[in-house]
């Protein structure tokens, strides 16, 4: 399958180390598109340079461009949202748009979700408390 894994970059690289790790573990039988929210080197400020990025375009434009071809391509979401973000807030709700599966994953001890995401049926959502328990439910979800 092909994964889009969505996580914060300007919203905060907090769980960046914890996104690396989910893609790692993913990679072992998927494809993730999206494999760079995982780069510890990406910073907040200055966020990703998409590889289709042409001399003169503009970054933002160039960015949304690329996510939304690899969502539309996508044969699912699989979200971190820990960490707050408008992106993936967008990025979920563009998969939605299109029928893509989104399961939302998050510390439930350090966040809450916005009711918008908990009170959508169509979103799958797993409350972790440790790491630990995040990788039995990729293993259903990717079987």
């Amino acid at each position: 399958m092909k994964i889009y894994f969505a996580g914060s970059i300007r919203g905060g690289r907090e769980d960046a180390a914890l996104y690396a790790r989910l893609i790692a573990y993913i990679q072992r039988t998927d494809t993730v598109l999206t494999e760079h929210i995982g780069n510890l080197s990406l910073s907040a400020k200055e966020g990703s340079v998409p590889r289709s990025l042409k001399d003169g375009a503009n970054v933002d434009q160039a960015i949304y461009e690329e996510d939304s071809a690899w969502l539309r391509e996508a044969d699912m979401v699989i979200a971190e949202c820990t960490t707050p973000s408008l992106g993936v807030g967008y990025e979920m709700a563009y998969a939605e748009r299109f029928g893509k599966p989104v399961h939302i994953f998050y510390d439930s001890s350090r966040t809450r979700l916005s009711a918008m995401l908990t009170g959508n049926e169509y979103f799958h959502i797993h409350p972790y408390s440790s790491e630990e328990e995040i990788y039995p439910e990729l293993d259903k979800i990717l079987k």
